[in-house]
C-alpha cells in the first residue's frame, strides 16, 4: 500500500513524540508543522480518539501518558513562542510571574485564573486568559521551577505590590516562602524597598515594609527573620561603601602604565 499524502510519515510522528516527551507531552501547532506534518493533517490527528488532544489554542497534548501538573500554564507558556522548543527558550520569551509564579511555587492563597508572564519587550498576546507584563528581569530574579522559568518569591512579592495586590495576601506569600526557604528575608527587604513610601514608610526602607507585612500575619518567627534581614542589609551597605578599583585606561595610574 502506497504512502497517503494526507497522513504523517512514521518518522514525522517519531519526531513529534520525541519533542512532546521533552515538553511535558505538549507540542504547538507550529512545532508539529516544522516536524513535517502537513497542516491539513493536524485536524485528523486531533479528532476524538486520535493522537492529539487540544489543550489551548495552538497547543496539543500527545495522548497516552498522564497530564502534567499546571498543564494549562505550561501550554500558555509554550504558545508565547510557538516555534521554539522548551529547552531553547530564554527569559526574553517569557518567564512565569505574579500570581502564576506564586501558584507554581505553591505560595500563598491567591487564585491564578489568568496565566501571567513577564518579558522585557516584544511578546504580545490577544488571549483573554493570558496576561503579559513588560518589565525587565535582572539576574537572580528568576529560576527554573518544575521545568518552567519562574520569578523568585521576592520578585513575585514586589510584582504583586506593583499591581496593588492585597498586602495581607502578599504577606502570606512572603511568610510561606521564608518558612519553606524558597527565598530569604534579606531578599524580600531588597525587593520591597521600592514600595516603602507608598505605605507611609521612609522611602527605600524595605526592612520597615517587610516588618509591617510580617506583622500583618503575626508570624511567631518575625523577630528572627527581621534579624536575618537586617544583617543582610548591613552587609550589602558595607560592600556598596567600599571604594571601587580604578579601571584600566582611566586616571593618572592608567596614564603611568
Amino acid at each position: 500500500m502506497g504512502y497517503n499524502a494526507g497522513m504523517p510519515r512514521y518518522s514525522h510522528l517519531g519526531d513529534l513524540a520525541e519533542l512532546a516527551e521533552e515538553q511535558w507531552g505538549l507540542v504547538t501547532r507550529r512545532q508539529a508543522v516544522l516536524t513535517g506534518i502537513p497542516r491539513n493533517t493536524l485536524g485528523r490527528m486531533t479528532a476524538d480518539g486520535s493522537l492529539l488532544e487540544r489543550v489551548t489554542h495552538g497547543v496539543y497534548r500527545l495522548i497516552g501518558g498522564p497530564p502534567a501538573d499546571h498543564l494549562a500554564l505550561r501550554a500558555a507558556w509554550l504558545a508565547l513562542a510557538p516555534d521554539v522548543p522548551a529547552w531553547e527558550r530564554t527569559p526574553d520569551q517569557g518567564v512565569v510571574s505574579h500570581r502564576s509564579a506564586a501558584s507554581l511555587w505553591d505560595l500563598g492563597e491567591l487564585p491564578a485564573d489568568i496565566h501571567e508572564f513577564t518579558v522585557a519587550t516584544g511578546v504580545q498576546t490577544r488571549r483573554k486568559d493570558v496576561r503579559v507584563h513588560h518589565r525587565r528581569l535582572y539576574e537572580g530574579e528568576w529560576i527554573t521551577v518544575r521545568g518552567l522559568p519562574a520569578t523568585m518569591p521576592a520578585r513575585i512579592a514586589s510584582d504583586l505590590l506593583w499591581e496593588h495586590e492585597d498586602p495581607e495576601a502578599v504577606a502570606r506569600l512572603v511568610v510561606d516562602a521564608i518558612r519553606k526557604v524558597n527565598d530569604y528575608p534579606g531578599s524580600f527587604a531588597d525587593s520591597l524597598a521600592a514600595h516603602a513610601a507608598r505605605f507611609g514608610l521612609r522611602r527605600g526602607d524595605g526592612l520597615a515594609l517587610l516588618r509591617w507585612l510580617l506583622e500583618l500575619v503575626g508570624d511567631p518567627e518575625t523577630e528572627q527573620w527581621m534579624t536575618e534581614a537586617q544583617a543582610h542589609v548591613e552587609r550589602r551597605r558595607h560592600v556598596e561603601a567600599q571604594p571601587s578599583e580604578p579601571r584600566l585606561g582611566s586616571g593618572r595610574r592608567a596614564a603611568a602604565l
